[in-house]
């Protein structure tokens, strides 16, 4: 096909195949946009702007939530949405990142795959949410079809090739699985966390068998933490072993420094962030 779309102009696609195709053509000139949260704020990160931006709206493909396991959820889910789905407690971590995100307002419009895609975004909630429940991503270009887990996908986010779009993001939700979210904020910054903590574990008489822990705002791209496996063995509601483990992923991390945070901060409450995450899993009710 061939991009006729005058610079800064938004073309709403009525099609997958469409949209894909734009988007390869116009490569980096060209920026898929759905809620628009990131995308709007491109001047204040000193972003270029794209010659042209192709809309997702009307893909059915990208749209509905599908209870079960795995929770089934299109990439333009919006937080609110998210919020809302009844699903078990593998999936109440990103649940609860999706309803403690930002504003109403931002939340009301904000989809779960552009917070995915958001680059130069280390406070994005539902990334380490969906990074602790072991969520896939499904992929569509021109090329076809691909499904990869999301943490493979972070590590080359930057080197996407044009025209991919995320389709659906699927989140496993066994009925053995808890999980929990934790956050911390400065109001005046805008609600955006200085840390954001996610945790996974499949336990079974209260033991704990696997177990998942993400850390966001900290790094500049969420991180899945081994740390997690010191729980594995462990009884779900040892506090020692908690108490280890938030100290152990402290350690693992290199801190950013912000404006709403310095980098020591970050270290300091993170591993009271994660206790408190732990302690949901035995202490919350289905």
């Amino acid at each position: 096909m061939s991009t006729t779309l005058a610079p800064g102009e938004v073309h709403l696609a009525t099609s997958l195949a469409e949209a894909t195709a734009m988007l390869a053509e116009l490569g980096k000139d060209g920026e898929a946009i759905a809620g628009g949260t990131w995308t709007m704020r491109a001047a204040q990160r000193h972003d270029v702007p794209r010659r042209a931006y192709v809309a997702l709206r009307r893909l059915p493909e990208l749209h509905g939530i599908v209870p079960g396991d795995p929770v089934d959820v299109g990439a333009l889910s919006t937080h609110t949405e998210l919020a809302a789905v009844d699903a078990r407690p593998a999936f109440e971590c990103v649940r609860s990142a999706a309803r403690q995100s930002a504003f109403p307002q931002v939340r009301n419009v904000a989809t779960v795959g552009g917070n995915i895609n958001a680059i130069g975004f280390p406070e994005a909630d539902l990334v380490p949410a969906l990074l602790a429940a072991e969520a896939q991503l499904e992929l569509h270009s021109p090329e076809g079809n691909e499904v990869v887990a999301l943490a493979d996908y972070l590590t080359s986010r930057d080197a996407r090739p044009a025209g991919e779009l995320i389709t659906r993001v699927r989140v496993p939700a066994p009925s053995h699985r808890r999980s929990a979210f934790e956050r911390l904020t400065v109001r005046t910054t805008g609600e955006y966390p200085i840390v954001n903590v996610a945790v996974s574990a499949d336990i079974s008489d209260g033991v704990v068998r696997t177990a998942r822990i993400a850390v966001g705002s900290v790094e500049p791209v969420a991180k899945l933490c081994s740390a997690a496996t010191e729980l594995v063995g462990r009884a779900a509601d040892d506090r020692t072993v908690t108490e280890a483990v938030g100290e152990a992923v402290a350690a693992e991390l290199t801190p950013r420094n912000g404006r709403d945070a310095p980098a020591w901060y970050r270290t300091a409450v993170l591993p009271a962030l994660i206790r408190r995450a732990l302690a949901r899993l035995t202490t919350d009710s289905d």
